[in-house]
């Protein structure tokens, strides 16, 4: 997965599949400032939560213009686009996609409205109760709220459009209404940050699953994903926003409700993978959480080695920690090169036949004959790990450790992170042992969970393990009302209603 700063979040082979990471939200409040450009540092901060589309929407208080496209943030916009987005207010997004495929037409932020008034929203996390969503949308069509469509009749197959669509369906009623009203029948995960012409909302779910904070520059207000992009824009940090809790801000300054009880079960695998190691979350800093994870892991899973080294980039904090524990020696087995990421030319058959070389390269002289200790923080499928231990042992290793800073990951995520599928998990139904012998390591070692949860110095009831433990802190519909591509076929016309768009939203879209 190609971050923005061209790092690798993880070194998979070509056409490999690994963990996609949750989506990146920003918004900005801030007369004076050129918030598109504030905006487009904030997302760009925030690339590594997903990189298949961006887009900004910015409002000068009397109209919004979006503009979003497929592809890095980098790659959607330059000066001329961001020069086009004028406003005080402003919203930002970089997607991966976790309901609805990944195309044009989904990405964000989505656009909503009527005569009266225009939303535009971002979105980080993935609803568990679209199928209701988009029965309700169908509902309000019948009962005379003929605007429901927005972008849906567009084809629009994301949660985002229908909750998009849910708020923007009635000029008889506020924004900020119609958010009190829908945000407690949403289930999930949701990390929102929306505006009208006028004011910035953001909102977050009772469980607060993925991260949201909002900080303070001299002339305004932002909400962002983590507080790495509060940082590139100058901001401090205020503090989280609540689980359960929705924001406002407008000319008369910040104002807060909470529409649920908060019942926290943040993500552990922001504090494992997710986030930036330079991020902050509910006060503990993410890379020194890695750091003591591979202590833990280096108490749990001793070995007698010559060094320990990381899978770059992923591995690294947890493999210093491993080093500091144990009394081996930290050292660099393995070169990556920065530069390949999101490749759009395919790999020969001779190039795809090294496989992970095109990522990584040993420094055999570093390696030869030595007993080591390799660090990453999870296994998904074993076909990463398989190379890269074979690639170790054909520069001459002794012996190949493998330790995971993760437990084994066996179940699926309805949250907002996109796993492969459970049959595909590796660790799904294999012992330790086999996983070791399948991937051609010595020894293989995974963290316990109690270690996990015990290096983000959170407790254990407020974080959701799910993908570790199979325990679900909400409960899950019917498997046929879920999935990424639930409204990829569904026609838009329900029970006879043509669901619409009205006002000048449908033509406040700009696409590049």
């Amino acid at each position: 997965m190609a971050r923005g700063d061209g790092r690798l979040s993880h070194d998979l082979l070509p056409g490999e599949k690994g963990p996609q990471d949750a989506c990146g939200v920003f918004g900005v409040w801030a007369p004076g400032e050129e918030v598109a450009k504030l905006t487009y540092y904030g997302i760009y901060a925030l690339q590594h939560r997903g990189q298949e589309s961006a887009g900004i929407a910015t409002s000068d208080g009397h109209s919004i213009l979006v503009y979003k496209d497929m592809g890095l943030v980098s790659q959607v916009f330059d000066e001329r686009s961001l020069a086009s987005l004028r406003g005080h207010l402003a919203v930002g997004h970089a997607r991966y996609s976790t309901t609805g495929g990944s195309t044009w037409e989904n990405a964000q932020p989505t656009l909503g409205g009527h005569a009266e008034s225009t939303v535009a929203m971002a979105h980080n996390g993935n609803l568990t109760n679209s199928a209701e969503l988009r029965e309700l949308m169908a509902e309000r069509a019948a009962d005379g709220y003929a605007n429901s469509g927005s972008e849906v009749l567009r084809g629009n197959t994301t949660d985002t459009a229908l909750v998009t669509a849910l708020l923007a369906d009635d000029p008889d009623r506020s924004l900020e209404a119609a958010a009190l009203e829908l945000l407690p029948k949403l289930k999930g995960a949701f990390c929102f940050v929306f505006m009208d012409e006028n004011t910035l909302y953001a909102a977050r779910d009772p469980q607060g699953f993925r991260p949201l904070v909002l900080g303070r520059l001299e002339r305004g207000w932002v909400v962002a994903s983590e507080t790495a992009a509060l940082d590139i824009v100058g901001a401090s940090l205020v503090r989280e926003v609540e689980p359960g809790e929705l924001i406002a801000i407008d000319e008369d300054g910040l104002r807060s409700q909470h529409f649920a009880t908060a019942k926290p079960s943040g993500c552990v695998f922001e504090y494992v993978y997710l986030a930036r190691p330079d991020t902050t979350i509910n006060g503990r800093g993410v890379h020194e959480s890695r750091v003591e994870m591979g202590r833990i892991l280096a108490r749990e899973h001793p070995v007698e080695a010559d060094m320990v080294m990381p899978t770059p980039e992923s591995g690294t904090p947890a493999a210093i920690g491993y080093a500091q524990e144990s009394g081996i020696p930290y050292g660099q087995g393995l070169v990556k090169n920065s530069y390949v990421g999101r490749t759009f030319i395919a790999p020969s058959q001779t190039i795809r036949q090294l496989g992970i070389r095109l990522k990584l390269n040993p420094l055999r002289e570093v390696i030869k004959g030595k007993r080591l200790v390799v660090v990453d923080d999870t296994i998904v499928r074993g076909n990463t790990q398989r190379a890269v231990v074979r690639m170790l042992r054909e520069a001459g290793a002794a012996e190949v450790h493998l330790r995971i800073s993760a437990p084994p990951v066996k179940w699926p995520c309805f949250f907002g992170i996109d796993f492969p599928t459970r049959a595909e998990l590796i660790a799904n139904g294999a012992a330790v042992e086999e996983i070791a012998t399948a991937i051609g390591a010595d020894s293989l070692g995974y963290i316990s969970e109690e270690g996990m949860v015990a290096a983000t110095h959170q407790p254990k009831e407020s974080l959701c393990t799910a993908c570790f433990s199979g325990s679900y802190p909400v409960e899950l519909p019917d498997e046929s009302r879920l999935g990424k591509n639930l409204f990829e076929t569904l026609p838009i016309d329900v029970d006879g209603v043509t669901l619409g768009v009205g006002g000048g939203a449908q033509d406040a879209l700009l696409r590049p």
